[in-house]
């Protein structure tokens, strides 16, 4: 075992009865037996295993990370500490406002130090938590993205094509002091010599105690700029705060892991809210979202299908795509009202006959193990003119949502294949932090003329996607086909930064589409309309036109009434029956 602080043996005795364990991983003691830090660990589908023969033993087999000639390791998640995210990015205005005249034309490169901790002679808590306290810097663009785990002498520069990101992990959430130190990139006056801080104009200081008293795990900030030199403000800095705690109410294991796994295959088939969307052109006849349209889906083919879960007032997990349902106080009454889904409990959105699947936990027993499930965690959406999707600003609190909704997968998923999914950034990094079992996608739709751009810049395109992906070590993206189809080398390029490509959008829908987006290696296709049935050339080779006309009869009797045939394909074949065929 191999510890943040100093490599180290660390000797263990395990009963004979124990085998299969993971004896490789490195972690961080906390303070406590039950506070350890897994900072990383391997991640085989097939892991060492000890078989003890002896009371007690010492193995080394190897080095950490590789078995059996593979290398397999993945970074750890939150046991014990609580992650801060503090961020600074142009999403809706420049993060840095300067009122002092002397400073208006001045770039800024920006520090964060972390305080908060007094030196102790002697190990104590509070000791013990400054070594666990970490800090790591981002940067996501574009263009890539940078990791880090110490900054320049002088910081970094923003860039309004850039989000910066400081990670913070630690076991005193309540109990530091966050300063950004502020340098003059551009120096407009000459550096005074012996200076260590050249350039160094001021300081801005964050308090965490101040989410704890704000009662909010996500916000903004606004902080005043305190010069160097004497007590005023020369501006003011914004800073997006993000505060993820451990999952509640679940403890996760290192049985195994699928966050970064994935065996490349041809393109996967996945049901779109089950069989495919109710609201759909030349829609299929199950309503989507329930068990029988996931059934439907199955039975056609579909390895995953994919569905949309949120909260009832009462925080139960619910089947349901929109964010808000019409209702009348009424009986027979034409006037509909807009309710948010989020304001109704279970039983009311049942007593309202909402097209709602019930609990979440009753789809695992009704849909077959070999079906996998494609969740999209369903979340609010900011539009770039300040807007808000469904027009509501204000949601759960996004840990408590996520716990809810992840403890009821992870305690019924059994061996089903899970793939969880969402359209906002916050909400992915959330779910990768908070359990190592499954992986999740962000889901993104691009640059695209078919919907509101999206106020988050890591939302604005697929190419900073891609790089938030790799940044945050998730599994991959699920694109808008829309994009794909103009930059059908954004799959390869994707891929070739170890991220898993899905596609999602109503041009999916179309067989020429789909057989192009499978010719350039997609991994996952999200479609509606799996009561179509696609007919091979080679298929109307080996079949009289009889057993044809046998086979249309059947699929109209079964409610199948989309049948696509492809004419550039079958064209010759269908001509010589022209008049029969027609008939039929």
């Amino acid at each position: 075992i191999e510890t943040l602080v100093r490599t180290a043996k660390v000797g263990f005795v395990f009963p004979k009865s124990v085998h299969n364990l993971n004896p490789h991983l490195e972690l961080q003691n906390a303070g406590g037996p039950c506070q350890v830090i897994v900072s990383r660990w391997e991640t085989h589908q097939l892991p060492r295993s000890l078989s003890p023969s002896e009371p007690e033993f010492v193995i080394d087999d190897g080095h950490f990370g590789i078995h059996s000639g593979i290398e397999c390791v993945d970074s750890g998640w939150l046991t014990c500490q609580t992650e801060i995210r503090l961020r600074l990015h142009y999403s809706v205005k420049p993060p840095v406002s300067i009122t002092k005249k002397k400073f208006k034309k001045s770039r800024f490169r920006l520090k964060l130090t972390l305080e908060g901790f007094e030196e102790d002679e002697e190990e104590s808590p509070s000791s013990r938590h400054k070594m666990s306290t970490t800090l790591e810097t981002s940067m996501i663009s574009d263009s890539g993205y940078k990791s880090r785990h110490s900054q320049p002498e002088c910081g970094y520069a923003l860039e309004p094509s850039q989000w910066t990101e400081y990670s913070i992990h630690t076991m005193d959430p309540d109990n530091l002091e966050l300063t950004f130190e502020f340098f003059e990139e551009d120096l407009s006056e000459t550096v005074v010599q012996g200076d260590v801080h050249p350039g160094h104009v001021g300081t801005a200081c964050l308090l965490s105690s101040s989410f704890v008293e704000s009662g909010k795990d996500q916000g903004v900030v606004t902080l005043p700029i305190m010069s160097r030199n004497a007590r005023q403000t020369i501006g003011k800095v914004r800073v997006d705060y993000l505060v993820t705690r451990p999952i509640q109410g679940f403890q996760c294991d290192m049985r195994q892991s699928f966050t970064k796994y994935w065996k490349k295959r041809s393109a996967l088939d996945v049901g779109h809210r089950g069989a495919g969307s109710t609201l759909a052109p030349k829609h299929h006849k199950i309503r989507e979202n329930t068990i029988a349209s996931f059934l439907s889906a199955a039975n056609h083919g579909a390895a995953y299908v994919e569905f949309d879960v949120h909260l009832s007032k009462d925080l139960v997990p619910i089947v349901y795509h929109d964010l808000t349902c019409c209702i009348s106080i009424k009986k027979n009454s034409m006037v509909l009202f807009e309710v948010p889904v989020k304001d109704l409990t279970f039983d009311q959105l049942q007593l309202l006959k909402v097209r709602l699947t019930s609990h979440s936990f009753t789809i695992f027993q009704a849909v077959p193990d070999h079906v996998g499930f494609n969740i999209e965690l369903k979340w609010i959406s900011q539009f770039k003119d300040g807007s808000w999707d469904a027009k509501l600003s204000t949601y759960f609190n996004m840990n408590q949502f996520l716990d809810i909704i992840l403890t009821c997968v992870l305690q019924n998923a059994g061996n089903r294949r899970i793939i969880f999914s969402c359209f906002d950034p916050d909400v992915c990094t959330m779910v990768r932090q908070k359990q190592n079992k499954y992986p999740i996608l962000f889901l993104t739709q691009g640059v695209t003329d078919l919907y509101p751009e999206l106020m988050d810049i890591r939302c604005q395109s697929t190419k900073i996607a891609m790089s938030f992906a790799q940044s945050e070590n998730i599994l991959g993206i699920s694109a808008h086909t829309d994009e794909l189809l103009r930059n059908m080398e954004f799959i390869r390029e994707a891929q070739s930064k170890g991220l898993v490509v899905f596609c999602w959008g109503d041009y999916n829908n179309d067989h020429e589409n789909r057989m192009k987006l499978r010719e350039q290696g997609i991994d996952g296709l999200i479609y509606d309309r799996w009561a179509i049935i696609c007919l091979s050339v080679q298929f109307l080779q080996q079949q009289s036109l009889v057993g044809l006309r046998i086979l249309i009869k059947c699929l109209l009797a079964l409610h199948i009434d989309n049948i696509l045939l492809n004419f550039s394909l079958v064209k010759t074949k269908l001509a010589s029956h022209k008049g029969t065929a027609a008939k039929s």
